[in-house]
């Protein structure tokens, strides 16, 4: 078995054949003549060093080898398209990608307007930004999927290199009529047995809930979780509960559904979104360009 002997042109044939059930089909779709194809077919067969079709009258079928080879020759193909695609993007001018995953409080609130200052400068960086909970941010970040990653405080980050990015106030949501819609400030402890509406367990936020309650010595009456901050601004304007979220991120919600925010007077309603990377001095200069631009963004 020689694989050294497989092209790109053969296998996409092959693909093709595979696909149409013919021969003929497939050497008219690769643009090539059936004698070339079939020349094609039998030279990989040869490097394979085994019979990849079964040739009948109305056409070819695979072969368990054939199958085998099906399979990883689309996976090589999608991967040459690919790296034609990111090929392209560097001949225009491109000059790196940067692989950024964050948190839902860090997208809705602060990265939207900071990476398009930083685009506008820098046109020829690429952000692939990834939006999940913040431990999943880290372990992203850990085992490579991310170059850099933003997560709320309090999530464990053991290894990583921590910088501070932004701070959030967290805010208690109530809808009309609540017993503390007029009021501008509150403490938590003033509404733990209220029913909540949460985001889903595993996020830093409720985890952060779930923590404050137990100090309190109480149990969280977590009514409903949902996926989103509009979610659940939804489920508090239909009375299913209050919530408690990032101030800035859900003002347009509170306004157009009509619901009453309330701040919290509590220390750990203030929270540190952080910027952490597995090794400060092994960072892609295109990504610290672009670490060096979100720390020292503008305070709102």
């Amino acid at each position: 078995m020689n694989l050294h002997r497989l092209d790109l042109v053969s296998l996409s044939l092959f693909s093709l054949v595979a696909r149409s059930g013919s021969i003929s089909k497939g050497a008219a779709l690769a643009s090539l003549a059936v004698g070339a194809a079939s020349k094609r077919i039998a030279d990989l067969e040869d490097a394979v060093g085994a019979a990849l079709l079964e040739r009948h009258s109305r056409g070819v079928t695979l072969t368990v080898a054939g199958q085998a080879l099906q399979r990883h020759a689309q996976r090589i193909l999608s991967d040459v398209d690919q790296l034609a695609a990111d090929l392209s993007d560097y001949a225009s001018g491109l000059v790196g990608v940067v692989r950024l995953w964050a948190n839902t409080s860090a997208v809705t609130q602060f990265l939207p307007s900071d990476i398009a200052s930083f685009v506008r400068r820098n046109p020829g960086i690429r952000i692939e930004l990834e939006e999940e909970d913040s431990s999943e941010v880290v372990l992203a970040v850990m085992d490579g999927r991310a170059d850099f990653g933003i997560f709320a405080d309090r999530t464990p980050a053991i290894g990583l290199h921590l910088m501070n990015y932004r701070e959030d106030r967290l805010v208690l949501v109530v809808p009309r009529g609540h017993a503390l819609a007029r009021r501008r400030t509150a403490r938590f402890e003033e509404v733990v047995d209220d029913d909540f509406v949460s985001l889903s367990k595993g996020t830093s936020l409720a985890q952060r809930l779930q923590a404050e309650t137990e100090v309190l010595g109480r149990r969280l009456k977590m009514r409903i979780q949902v996926r989103s901050f509009d979610a659940m601004c939804r489920m508090v304007a239909a009375g299913m509960g209050v919530a408690i979220l990032p101030g800035e991120a859900i003002r347009p919600y509170v306004r157009s559904m009509n619901l009453h925010e309330v701040a919290l007077d509590d220390a750990w309603a203030t929270r540190r979104l952080l910027i952490g990377l597995r090794d400060a001095n092994a960072v892609p200069r295109h990504v610290r360009m672009l670490i060096d631009h979100l720390c020292a963004a503008p305070r709102r």
